[in-house]
Formats: structure tokens, sequence, C-alpha cells
């Protein structure tokens, strides 16, 4: 188990010092966002390499029209930009488009993005709930500096000429530590939320046919315990291979149990370096309320290319 550790303003910094001059030294910072209605997803992620000097990422935005990252509404995956060296994140405008400005530590945020007539987003991220710590070194992150947090995200994108209003209940996460790109290995990592007081997230890792939670949280009634058990059951379609429905029942350290089944409303696939993201936006009955989030299917690249290969026959 890791230190339980109570994040500062100091974590809406970059944390190049502590990281050293190691190759693979990496910070992230993502936020999620979506329009359920549209069945529309979005994502800004920032992924910084200070000892190379590089930033990657950028944003994606998707609906059920489409789920080829070179089809969907919006795509843009930078792998190696130059970082800046004269801002912080606490105040940034990276080369990505994406930007970033802290209004309250630790809890709201001022997010933009501009590439042109493409596409151009003014949001704000206040959350709902302090950010949560990384509490097992199994989950797919490792040793690595990791927390999570549960936010109200509203504004406005405009997407090829169309303005669109966000106002939803969404997640962000940052990570700093060593990430080296053959690291990751087949997890999910899954979210949902139906009121600023109830919602939930689940790391879970692969055991044979099981995939069993290894982190998460339950956020009820205004208090965040940490998961102490749990189990993501799929289905897939056969065709495809991505997930058509999704039941995830779990229990918090205090006893609370959570049963929450999904139902993907639309997805994109993202090809991250040696793995794939097959991300969907869920509609979730939790407990007896509707809810929204995602599911992240990640696999490695020759995992996957095994379980399509087999299913070809």
């Amino acid at each position: 188990m890791t230190e339980q550790r109570v994040f500062t303003a100091r974590d809406d910094r970059f944390h190049f010092e502590e990281m050293g001059n190691d190759w693979w030294a990496t910070e992230t910072a993502w936020f999620s966002f979506c329009h359920p209605e549209r069945r529309l997803g979005g994502w800004f992620y920032t992924m910084v390499r200070p000892n190379i000097g590089t930033v990657a990422g950028g944003a994606w935005v998707w609906d059920h029209s489409a789920h080829l990252p070179w089809e969907v509404l919006y795509s843009a995956n930078y792998s190696a930009l130059q970082l800046p060296r004269d801002q912080d994140l606490t105040d940034i405008t990276l080369p990505t488009g994406v930007s970033i400005r802290v209004i309250d530590p630790c809890t709201s945020y001022a997010l933009g993005y501009n590439d042109g007539d493409r596409l151009k987003a003014s949001l704000r991220f206040d959350g709902v709930m302090p950010p949560e710590p990384l509490t097992s070194t199994g989950s797919t992150f490792g040793h690595a500096h990791h927390f999570d947090q549960i936010g109200r995200v509203t504004g406005e994108l405009v997407l090829h000429g169309e303005t669109i209003p966000i106002d939803c209940l969404s997640v962000r996460d940052r990570t700093w530590g060593r990430r080296p790109e053959d690291r990751p290995r087949q997890a999910a990592y899954v979210t949902g939320a139906a009121s600023a007081t109830h919602g939930f997230l689940a790391v879970t890792n692969i055991e044979a046919e099981r995939h069993p939670v290894a982190y998460g949280f339950l956020l009820r009634d205004g208090r965040t315990v940490r998961l102490t058990q749990g189990e993501r059951k799929i289905e897939r379609d056969v065709t495809k291979g991505w997930i058509t429905r999704i039941e995830l029942t779990a229990r918090d350290a205090d006893g609370r149990e959570i049963v929450a089944i999904g139902e993907p409303v639309s997805r994109i696939i993202i090809n991250r370096h040696t793995f794939i993201d097959i991300n969907s936006l869920i509609r979730w009955e939790m407990n007896g309320e509707i809810g929204w989030g995602e599911d992240q299917d990640m696999w490695p690249v020759h995992r996957w290319s095994r379980l399509r290969r087999g299913a070809r026959g």
C-alpha cells in the first residue's frame, strides 16, 4: 500500500525536481467531459517528459457516428512537441492547443483549447470531492504518484463552427513518475457519476478471465471511501471486439456496496504507443440512479491483435 497523501497547491505545479533525470520521467494532466444527450465525449490530455523536453497529447471529441480516431468529430494526438520552460502547470498554454489555469488549488481550473476553426473550447472544472490518491501499487499505474477527482465541467465547445454547451459531471486525473512506453498491461479504468454526491472510480487488472478491482473509490452522501474489493464483468461484440455491456460490483472499506450496470453509447479507439484504449462513453444505472461516465478498455497492442485474430478464425 502507498502512504495516504493529502494533495496541496504544490501538486498543481510540475514535479520535475522530484522525478530526477530518468529518461522516462513523465507527468500527465487529463480532463474529461461529455454531453450525454448528444452521446458526445471528450478529453484534454497532456503528457510531459521534462528530461527530453517534450509534451504530447492534445484533444479528442467523439460521438456515436464514428469510433476511429481519423473519423471522429475531432482528434489531435501530438507525440513530441517542444515543452515550454517558462510556464508552470498552474497557468500554461501548450503547443498542443491545451491551456490550463488554476482558479482554486486542487479544486477549480479554467481549461481551454484552440485549433482555429476546427475546435475551440472554454471550460471550467470544479471538483465535487478532494483529489483521491492512488492507494494500491498493484494497479496499472504502478508506483507513479497518481490521483483522481470527480468534478462538474461547464462551458462550451465551438466544434466546426457549432457551439455546444457543456454541463456535466466528469473526472480528471494527474500522474507523475516513471512511465516507460512498454509498461502498460491489460486493464480498465472505469468511472461514473449520478450526482455531485454519488460517483465511483474503479481500476481493474486482468486475472485469467476475471477483472478484479485493484484500486478505486466510492463517493456517496459526500463521503469518499476507497474500494476494497470488486469485479467488472463485461460482454463484447463478437464482430468488433468492443464492450457492449458492463456490470461493476464493488464494496468500499466501510462496507458500502455499489452495483452499476453500464451501456456504451459511443466510443473512440485511441492508439497510445504500445497499447490501445477503447474508450466508451457509458450510461450507468447506479444503485437506482442514472449516471454517466467512461470505460477505458486498455490493451497492449499484441494482446488485442491476438484476440481479434482468434475471432477471425
